[in-house]
This record gives C-alpha cells, structure tokens and sequence, in this order.
C-alpha cells in the first residue's frame, strides 16, 4: 500500500488549504485514517484521525474547530480540510492509513499507523 499526499502549498494568515491523499492498493472504506505534521527538529504531531467504523474523529488541540478530516464517498481519497491557517500551521503534513481497529486513545499516535504518505509542505506567512 503506498499513499500519496497533495495539496500542500504556501498561503497567509487566515486562508484555507484542501490536502488530498489517496492510496493505491487499497481504499479507504476500512481503516483508521489520519494527519500528522512535522516541523524539522520537532516530533512527528498528531492533527486528525478518522475512524472508518465508528465515524469518530479526532483532532489535536491546535487543530481543533478550525481543521476537518474527511473521507469521499467513494472511500478512494481522504481529505484534510483546513481553515484559518496560522504561521504555526506551517509543517510537513502527512497522511497515514491503519489497517486495524484500535482503540480511540490510540488512534493519535504515529506508531500505531501502518502506511505513510510522503508528505506535502505547507507554508503559512503572517
């Protein structure tokens, strides 16, 4: 299974940003689905999760009420959408896929993910 991230780019303060991730060998109609970024120097941080089963997600405090993970209906790409960047947004953003059901406390950590995109930078300025 290999994923793909896009959409990254460089925007200002307060504008949006739609990352794309799809998968090939496998759909996203099963699976724990999310976001993490990266700032170099720094830990790999949590930014979104969906679940495939139960439909939770789930989003890292700095994210939360202006980030949305979502899935289309055909379950072939996934989506972070991303309102009101703010410089501190600025990070590699990546995509992971987990095959297995997982617990909700866990689903924020990158160790419990099988399957990473590359990564598509996002540059917010002020």
């Amino acid at each position: 299974v290999q994923l793909q991230a896009s959409g990254g780019g460089m925007v200002q303060a307060g504008d949006s940003l739609r990352l794309s991730c799809t998968a090939s060998g496998r759909s996203f109609s099963s699976g724990i689905m999310g976001w993490f970024r990266q700032v170099p120097g720094k830990e790999r941080e949590f930014v979104a999760s969906l679940d495939s089963w139960t439909k939770r997600t789930g989003y890292g405090d700095s994210v939360k009420g202006r980030f949305i993970i979502s899935r289309d209906n055909a379950k072939t790409t996934m989506y972070l959408q991303m309102n009101r960047l703010k410089p501190e947004d600025t990070a590699v953003y990546y995509c992971a896929l987990r095959d297995g059901r997982i617990i909700a406390s866990a689903q924020d950590r990158a160790g419990s993910f099988d399957y990473w995109g590359q990564g598509t930078q996002v540059t917010v300025s002020s």
